[in-house]
């Protein structure tokens, strides 16, 4: 009996290819991608996103030899795009964290740090309590869907085999990572402003009584009137979000469109 190795061959590309940038996407994606959600999940969602988008999008064109170097060069031109995607949005994230980062700091809170389940590092209270927020409001105007959504857009704009990372692409994803600082600098902008104000009063206090414990009044203080400003504040992370999300699905859907 002789099994008919080519149409198998050939019926295993049309998922192979597909499941490498989706893998890789999946990878760097936040939340889904984080240390605290097993290896086995992330390869199922792959692998079912796979079997529901690769039987639509665009042929890949002439059958490449999976074990060949183009076959090697082909999985590591999908698995790199796949990489940049979800890098762009979790660079979205790691801004919000990093201004939740600042505004700990400056509140005298830098030592109070947990092991952050996403990234697996340390991460102050404040950058852990912002990025929960900001993982909840994604979850709540459905940008896991719109992520999927322009996953499945990506295979039209670039085909299997169609992405080639250029100098022109490396400096696009270069120039949105500046916007890591400056949605930073939003978040941690309105606390740190009054912090500042504060720290210079107890500056001109010390002044006026050397003998006094600063460390023994201006921590509470400092401490309370952070909190005050968090709560106050606490719609910069929407503003913020709303801002940097559709700037980083922009940013991914002009890379795969300048795709050849």
């Amino acid at each position: 009996m002789t099994l008919p190795v080519m149409p198998l061959l050939e019926l295993l590309q049309t998922y192979l290819w597909p499941l490498i940038r989706i893998s890789g996407f999946l990878v760097a994606l936040p939340a889904i991608g984080g240390a605290f959600v097993p290896a086995r999940v992330r390869a199922m969602l792959a692998i079912v996103l796979t079997l529901v988008i690769a039987p639509v999008i665009p042929s890949a064109g002439p059958p490449t030899a999976i074990f060949s170097l183009a076959g090697a060069v082909l999985a590591v031109q999908e698995a790199v795009l796949g990489l940049i995607m979800g890098f762009v949005v979790q660079l979205v994230f790691d801004a919000i964290t990093l201004g939740a980062q600042t505004i700990s700091m400056s509140m005298g809170l830098g030592f109070a740090v947990f092991i952050d389940r996403v990234t697996g590092v340390n991460v102050p209270v404040i950058g852990q309590l912002y990025l929960m927020l900001t993982l909840l409001l994604f979850l709540a105007v459905d940008g896991h869907l719109a992520l999927i959504r322009l996953l499945f857009d990506s295979f039209s704009a670039a085909p299997v085999g169609m992405f080639y990372l250029d100098q022109a692409d490396a400096g696009a994803v270069l120039t949105w990572s500046s916007q890591l600082v400056v949605g930073a600098i939003r978040i941690a902008l309105p606390a740190v402003t009054t912090l500042l104000v504060v720290n210079l009063s107890f500056g001109v206090m010390r002044r006026a009584a050397p003998s006094m414990n600063l460390f023994a009044v201006g921590f509470p203080i400092s401490m309370m009137l952070g909190f005050a400003v968090l709560y106050i504040s606490i719609d910069v992370i929407d503003q913020a979000f709303s801002t940097l999300f559709p700037m980083s699905l922009e940013v991914i859907r002009d890379l795969t469109l300048r795709s050849p």
